[in-house]
């Protein structure tokens, strides 16, 4: 008998560099989030995700990995790490660890072996080098693009001086992709894995899912329109009617579910359920789903619910076909509004134009809309999807209710994205500005001292953990509310039933999970709320009128 604990988990990411900082030198690191881990615990979520800590010269805030199977000394050491797991599981929290097997750091001993070896050695063949086209190679093998902008190709000095090969980096120059197709890759991973998991960690959620393969002869493409930066084809659909034409042929190969038969059938050598979960940007939610297929991963993040605007009939489809899409492989669907590569759903469901996946926002974006309908629309958002069955991931800061940081100096921001498009793009340092936790203290109680990597806002003293602890109202008490209401009425292990009448039109969602209803106003219109016991509620309601506000979702016991 298993618990299949996987199914229903809140899941709560931590990026550690922006997390706590135990030392004071301006980094999160492992022994902060030891220490902080009596706070997740009173929240009230099941697991923990890290994002990476590995030895890294932290080009792309770790996913440019050096070492796999040590910590980089910014955030400690194997003994803080051994001590978190420790901690966390004493706690009844589980413990993810993110894994970057698309591509390595350019500092990775393999690809340090790499440069200083012959074309079509060995040390080459565990990366993608190739013969430059042209006269005389001076051409890239093909035109594909890099997710962070510019070409995905860099061309080498060869050991002698003379200009050589080409490797391949969908993303920054300094990540090499690997070669998948060879097979001393794939025993390496093994082995990686299975570091991990004698240390106790009970599952991997894996970065970039959809690629690692390439098809065959690396063909150029070009796409056929502007769709998110990491794969998916939104935004195609009136360039090419069928999405899978539309995919790169660096996305979404099918060779990919191979590599994951391959490690489900390792872990589950384990014992307590350990699990993979997929970052597959990959639409539409039917081919996503062959990611969890019963013999590969346990969950695949559900990128096409992050990207719905809020707006109820979306709402719906998205909820149905997302239900309909998993449920056809046995899988569990899951639920997420943020993570450390979008805009913060507090400032993203305000914009009022488009914003590709990726590019960011600062004060040049245009559309910013307004602080307080993202804040009341992230609340409402909130509820809606922690009522939902299935899993759900929380992204650090939101159950403070954290917007975007707009205003961070030009000569503070990192990301990749911001130097390869020469600031066209603001990328992604905005969601990872470093956690307030207490309103009057030096970096807000994200150390003790007043060092963060990157500049934290006035304005992060009234969202600070301390300030909304125990406060009616607060967004931090909104998600407590919410994570307990979820457990005690069983709503992640239940089904969901759509209510015709009633609220229902077209700005509103109404529906029953097991004994709670709930009713979500996605408009600006008040609408009448049914008579029943209110659980919780996103934001105030007018009991004299019986009635609730526009942005509002409203947990209710009926008879």
């Amino acid at each position: 008998m298993t618990s299949e604990w996987w199914r229903t988990a809140a899941i709560y990411q931590i990026y550690p560099r922006s997390f706590a900082d135990a030392n004071g030198d301006g980094m999160g690191d492992l022994a902060g989030i030891t220490q902080r881990l009596g706070d997740l615990a009173e929240l009230g979520i099941d697991a923990i995700w890290l994002s990476p800590f590995y030895t890294s010269p932290q080009k792309d805030a770790g996913y440019d990995v050096a070492d796999y199977c040590d910590v980089d000394p910014l955030f400690g050491s194997l003994t803080d790490f051994d001590a978190m797991v420790s901690e966390a599981h004493a706690r009844g929290i589980r413990v993810i660890v993110d894994l970057v097997p698309n591509h390595s750091s350019d500092q990775h001993v393999w690809f340090q072996q790499a440069l200083a070896a012959a074309p079509g050695s060995a040390e080459r063949g565990r990366y993608l080098f190739r013969d430059g086209r042209g006269a005389d190679g001076e051409l890239a093998p093909n035109n594909w693009e890099s997710v962070f902008g510019g070409p995905a190709w860099t061309r080498i000095t060869e050991p002698d001086g003379t200009p050589g090969q080409w490797y391949l980096h969908l993303f920054d120059s300094s990540q090499p992709d690997f070669d998948w197709t060879n097979e001393e890759v794939r025993e390496e991973f093994r082995r990686i894995l299975r570091f991990w998991l004698d240390r106790g960690v009970d599952g991997f959620r894996v970065d970039v899912a959809h690629g690692m393969i390439k098809a065959d002869g690396l063909p150029d493409w070009t796409p056929p329109a502007e769709g998110g930066s990491m794969g998916g084809a939104a935004g195609l659909e009136e360039a090419v009617v069928d999405p899978a034409v539309a995919q790169a042929p660096y996305w979404a190969q099918d060779g990919v579910h191979e590599i994951y038969r391959d490690w489900r059938a390792l872990l589950d050598t384990y014992p307590g359920e350990r699990i993979l979960a997929a970052e597959a940007w990959v639409d539409p939610l039917p081919r996503v789903a062959k990611w969890v297929r019963p013999d590969e991963m346990h969950q695949a993040f559900n990128f096409a619910y992050l990207e719905t605007p809020w707006q109820a009939g979306a709402l719906r489809r998205v909820i149905d076909d997302s239900i309909d899409a998993f449920a056809a492989v046995g899988a569990p669907s899951t639920w997420v509004l943020s993570n450390h590569d979008v805009v913060r759903h507090a400032t993203r469901l305000a914009l009022t134009e488009p914003n590709p996946q990726g590019h960011g926002v600062g004060p040049r974006t245009p559309g910013l809309g307004d602080p307080a309908t993202g804040l009341r629309r992230a609340r409402a958002a909130t509820a809606l999807m922690l009522a939902l069955p299935g899993s759900a991931y929380l992204y650090q800061g939101e159950e403070l209710g954290l917007p975007e940081v707009i205003e961070l100096p030009d000569d503070a921001r990192q990301d990749p994205t911001w130097f390869r498009t020469n600031g066209e793009r603001y990328g992604r340092d905005g969601c990872r500005v470093p956690l307030p936790w207490a309103s009057a203290a030096q970096s807000y109680g994200f150390g003790d001292t007043d060092a963060a990597w990157l500049p934290q806002p006035a304005s992060w003293a009234s969202f600070a953990r301390e300030a909304q602890q125990g406060v009616e109202g607060s967004t931090l008490s909104l998600y407590q509310a919410l994570l307990a209401g979820r457990r005690a009425h069983g709503l992640a292990d239940g089904s969901l039933e759509w209510l015709d009448g009633g609220a229902d039109g077209a700005d509103v969602l109404t529906f029953r999970n097991g004994d709670v209803t709930v009713i979500a106003n996605t408009g600006a219109t008040p609408v009448a709320l049914p008579a029943g016991e209110v659980l919780v509620t996103s934001g105030p309601l007018d009991v004299a009128s019986a009635e609730m506000p526009g942005d509002t979702t409203v947990w209710l016991r009926t008879a």
